[in-house]
């Protein structure tokens, strides 16, 4: 007799209730209100703004303000913030929470982008152990007021000898954040190799807030077989819903007990297509859209049979007329390349050769006093 697995309840964060215990990672340039949108009509779930630097939130920097931009129909306001200084991130939260509505805040300590490790933030910070705990009570400090919850992502540690994620989940339960994400690799792996669950299941057993689980989802199945893994209370999904939002519904059906796995025809996939640009488009204005819907096409063809000249004239789009002249000409009735299932999407590359660290940012697992200024309009990978 084949035994269900035991499937969580939504995912709770202060007040906040999530009905499907999944969340839609930060990632520059890709998930702006038009994306959100886009994957939250498919499933349920919570949808993460792209990050933003609490800097630049504070000095109300142009390109920090272009970025905080939220969907008509975004009843639920959750924004990544970065930042290395206490009173920056402090006073960011505040501005989310007092004049944004944002019903959640999530701090990144994950990035492993050079620009931001050599300036001590992202994945770096959390071996400065002080630090962290003075950030994080910070922001949870100016989010209790307004009932905000407060959580951070971050990942194993910054290589193999310098592994964070046990004390960072214990200062995050002792800050009062209300959940941790861990991305199961190090800053040195990148996006290479393969996720380290049985260190999600490690955190999992050293906490009692709710552990969210990042890394190698690339389909509902990979979601299901995390929780009973590792006893995660829900999981984060970046890379995987790449070119496919329509993996959120296939989220919300698998944490339902229901067995459905989209396989999109082309002529679907299309619609899929259209519709992004669409909401690209009503958010930003024709021609910018259409600008930033082009990096999603190689994303959304993958694997199917679409040839290189339509490939590059669609990543030449400027107009949703020549978009749907384009699209017109794919195959409708060409099924889903299934070989792509479960295959790693977006970046991966190899390892890198070291992490880019402030000077003699090893020295010590403190480093109250040693914030470093992060630039304005900084983003980053996530």
């Amino acid at each position: 007799m084949t035994i269900a697995p035991v499937l969580p309840g939504p995912l709770r964060l202060g007040a906040l209730e999530v009905e499907t215990p999944v969340v839609l990672a930060p990632m520059a340039g890709i998930t702006n209100a038009a994306y959100r949108r886009l994957c939250s009509e498919q499933g349920a779930g919570l949808y993460v703004c792209e990050m933003i630097t609490s800097r630049g939130l504070v000095e109300r920097d142009a390109t920090t303000m272009r970025m905080l931009v939220f969907d008509p129909l975004e009843d639920v306001r959750s924004v990544q913030l970065y930042g290395t200084d206490p009173v920056y991130v402090g006073k960011a939260t505040e501005i989310l929470c007092a004049e944004y509505g944002v019903a959640h805040v999530d701090l990144n300590f994950g990035c492993p982008v050079p620009k931001v490790t050599r300036k001590g933030g992202g994945a770096a910070l959390p071996y400065k152990r002080g630090l962290l705990a003075d950030i994080l009570a910070s922001a949870v400090r100016a989010a209790e007021p307004y009932g905000v919850p407060v959580t951070m992502k971050t990942r194993k540690g910054i290589d193999d000898d310098h592994l964070t994620y046990r004390d960072a989940g214990r200062i995050a339960q002792e800050s009062g954040c209300a959940a941790i994400a861990l991305h199961g690799r190090t800053a040195i792996q990148g996006y290479s190799g393969e996720a380290d669950w049985d260190a999600i299941a490690d955190l999992v057993t050293r906490v009692d807030i709710p552990v969210l689980g990042n890394g190698d989802i690339w389909e509902a199945a990979d979601a299901l077989r995390m929780v009973e893994q590792t006893g995660v209370a829900g999981v984060v999904v970046g890379r995987g819903c790449l070119g496919r939002p329509w993996l959120f519904r296939d989220l919300a059906a698998a944490f339902a007990g229901e067995q459905v796995a989209t396989l999109p025809r082309l002529g679907e996939v299309a619609q899929m297509m259209r519709r992004h640009a669409e909401l690209l488009c009503d958010h930003m204005g024709e021609e910018r859209g259409c600008k930033e819907f082009r990096k999603h096409v190689t994303w959304y063809l993958k694997g199917f049979g679409a040839g290189g000249d339509m490939r590059r004239s669609l990543g030449l789009v400027s107009s949703l007329a020549d978009l749907d002249r384009l699209l017109a000409e794919l195959d409708p009735t060409e099924p889903f390349p299934v070989r792509e299932l479960g295959s790693p999407r977006g970046r991966q590359g190899g390892p890198r050769k070291g992490v880019a660290l402030p000077e003699g940012w090893l020295a010590d697992t403190d480093g109250r006093g040693c914030a470093m200024r992060e630039d304005a309009g900084e983003t980053s990978g996530g």
